[in-house]
């Protein structure tokens, strides 16, 4: 599709942007139960791990800033999680619920390589 080169680095900057907020919150639910509680009681130390990997890594990622790194943890962190919450469920992501871990796993990888795109704090 030519006529969207032009616009690549933004069309990444706000792509990292957003992916970073989903992930920011999904972390948030797990530690501080916003925008909406994620259990009850006390977590699991890996749900607690997991969660500030989530929150921290989202927000850098989002921000732009160590947005490689950030993001290649998040990435591990995400295929850590589907091998295993999920893949114990079923072979099959549709089925076992791990669609999403795959895409952000997938996603976060390409913007380790691709790099934070326009609109980030750094740009390395």
């Amino acid at each position: 599709m030519g006529f969207l080169d032009k616009y690549a680095p933004q069309i990444l900057g706000i792509t990292r942007i957003i992916v970073g907020l989903l992930f920011l919150e999904h972390g948030l639910m797990k530690l501080v139960g916003f925008p909406a509680p994620m259990g009850t009681g006390h977590l699991m130390p890996l749900m607690l791990a997991a969660g500030i990997i989530e929150t921290v890594g989202g927000a850098l990622v989002a921000l732009g800033l160590f947005s490689r790194w950030a993001a290649f943890v998040c990435s591990g962190q995400m295929a850590f999680a589907y091998f295993i919450a999920h893949f114990p469920r079923g072979v099959w992501p549709a089925l076992n619920g791990g669609d999403g871990a795959i895409l952000f796993c997938f996603i976060f990888l390409f913007l380790a390589a691709a790099g934070p795109g326009s609109f980030a704090v750094n740009s390395k």
